[in-house]
């Protein structure tokens, strides 16, 4: 085969779809409380309202969307604040296809992008998750489309496999290229291992004060390592993941898994650092293959 041949094969293998459903799931849920936190709080005319309407800063024109309908002012923020959260629902619902994943991208990182002091690295996270379901049909199953289709909320479909593969590996490379930017003598081995000691004594981070920490400082030291090797290392999770059959992939699968989720959740008890934690989970199924899922579950 030539290697055009090659890659078109590749990019048009399909697969069972429910772990690309999952992942649609997760999205949705992501998108709506990244932006409902924002609404709750009673902050959508603080951050993304430009100051001449009474916002806290000077925002410009926003971002291109928020440009062409007239700028960050209150008559323009909140019906997209309106449209992001309904096309997230139905994101969440399974209903539209790829049109309404690609309508909640645009009005979601609209919103998001109006003010770059109010957001995070998570909100290119979930953009990028966004996109790959505008490239996948995230909706095959675990969907109200599947069900008026097939009247089975959880029928067996085949998707496109590639969008899946690139979520996963856009999750592995958040995880690796974080590690190895993490150069500080407080973070590698031989170091003193203090970091995240230090960040949880952070008032703008800590949910509670954590003061308390000092007296079990060598386990916060234990665990800047374990967090340290897990995202350098974590490369290693794609590749087991490529090639299942080899022996005590699924093993290692599994310990990745299990450290990431542990990680996660201690970040979000401890820690405030917005909607990282839940968009960050929302990609964990895409690390699942299809036939793993089907046969814990039967169906998919």
């Amino acid at each position: 085969m030539t290697l055009w041949s090659r890659w078109v094969a590749r990019t048009s293998a399909t697969e069972g779809a429910t772990p690309l459903a999952l992942f649609r799931i997760g999205m949705g849920i992501s998108v709506l409380v990244t932006l409902g936190s924002v609404w709750l709080h009673g902050l959508v005319p603080v951050l993304w309202v430009d100051q001449a309407h009474g916002g806290y800063r000077a925002l410009g024109q926003g971002p291109w969307l928020v440009a062409l309908l007239g700028g960050p002012q209150p008559a323009v923020v909140w019906p997209l604040l309106g449209a992001a959260s309904v096309c997230g629902l139905l994101l969440l619902l399974g209903i539209g296809g790829r049109g309404v994943a690609l309508l909640t991208l645009l009005t979601t990182k609209g919103l998001v992008d109006i003010n770059g002091h109010a957001g995070g690295s998570y909100d290119e996270l979930l953009a990028n998750g966004l996109w790959l379901l505008v490239l996948g049909n995230g909706q095959a199953t675990l969907s109200v489309s599947a069900w008026r289709q097939t009247g089975d909320w959880w029928p067996r479909a085949e998707v496109l496999a590639f969008p899946r593969w690139l979520a996963a590996f856009q999750l592995v490379l958040m995880y690796s290229m974080t590690g190895v930017q993490k150069l500080s003598v407080h973070w590698v081995p031989g170091g003193d291992a203090s970091a995240l000691y230090y960040i949880l004594q952070q008032p703008t981070w800590q949910r509670v004060d954590m003061a308390w920490l000092a007296w079990v400082f060598p386990l916060t030291q234990l665990a800047t390592l374990i967090t340290w090797f897990w995202e350098v290392l974590s490369p290693l999770w794609l590749l087991a993941m490529w090639c299942p059959a080899v022996r005590g992939a699924w093993q290692l699968r599994a310990a990745f898994a299990a450290v990431g989720l542990i990680l996660h959740i201690s970040i979000f008890v401890t820690m405030d650092v917005g909607p990282f934690t839940l968009i960050s989970l929302a990609f964990y199924p895409a690390m699942v293959h299809p036939w793993e899922l089907r046969r814990l579950t039967g169906r998919g």
